[in-house]
């Protein structure tokens, strides 16, 4: 039961992040609709959610686990197409430095981060004591993904991406930190490839076929996934033409770094 959650993972993360650049890329006017029919998925995979949230097999694993990437998707679709972000729409300041840079980049992005965190509570809410914990546990891994990538755009790291950001949102641009590697990416790799481990060593440690052994697989691989995306940060490569199949509109869109964590 090792390779089926492994290529389950790595397929969803693949469909995902391709349906969201395709959504994306395509004119403006398709935004709204794209949006609220997500909104709908997402409700009704918070519902399904709850529904399989007593469900402790195999199947009930890869269920929570696939609708709480449909949730994510829904979540990024916001913020790439410009719904939900945060109050603060204009370039950084020339000159502005430290905790002041800190808060006017946070303001960019606040609402957006704020949902997320929301959508999580009512997720631990819906399984709360019950065994399926598959979808809280990824779209929490998630967060953390996203989380740490951010963190280290705004210190700085070395293969920015910035020219495939979406014109909405090039404002965003002016508050990546310099490209070099900061302190921060150490540790975030250490940290996604120790998350890794555990959730591996606890499926290896959960009986054979259950739904915690197929829950951890399903998070080392996605975990796993967030240790590549973060290492492309600082690769001299442009990992954006991976995903240009499914442009709409044909320019290079968001990256998968981006796209599936970042943004």
């Amino acid at each position: 039961m090792t390779i089926p959650p492994l290529f389950f993972a790595l397929l969803m993360w693949f469909i995902g992040t391709g349906a969201v650049v395709w959504l994306d890329s395509r004119p403006q006017r398709t935004f709204k609709t794209s949006h609220r029919i997500a909104g709908l998925v997402a409700f009704a995979a918070m519902a399904v959610v709850w529904w399989k949230s007593g469900d402790s097999s195999w199947s009930g694993a890869y269920v929570g686990f696939a609708a709480a990437i449909l949730i994510w998707g829904w979540h990024e679709m916001g913020f790439l197409m410009g719904f939900v972000a945060g109050p603060r729409k204009t370039s950084c300041p020339p000159g502005l430095v430290g905790w002041d840079r800190f808060k006017a980049a946070t303001a960019t992005v606040i609402h957006h981060e704020i949902a997320i965190a929301a959508n999580l509570l009512v997720l631990v809410a819906l399984t709360w004591g019950q065994p399926n914990q598959a979808a809280p546990l990824t779209f929490a891994l998630l967060f953390g993904l996203r989380l740490s990538a951010k963190f280290n755009l705004f210190l700085g790291v070395p293969n920015l991406s910035d020219e495939i950001f979406p014109a909405h949102l090039a404002y965003l641009k002016s508050y990546f930190g310099e490209k070099s590697i900061s302190a921060l990416f150490p540790v975030s790799v250490i940290g996604c490839a120790a998350v890794a481990t555990w959730a591996w060593l606890s499926a290896e440690a959960a009986p054979t076929a259950s739904g915690p052994a197929v829950t951890a697989t399903l998070l080392a691989g996605l975990a796993a996934l967030g240790l590549v995306e973060h290492i492309f940060l600082v690769l001299p490569v442009r990992d954006a033409k991976m995903w240009r199949w499914a442009s709409a509109s044909k320019p290079t869109p968001p990256s998968a770094a981006k796209a599936a964590i970042i943004e």
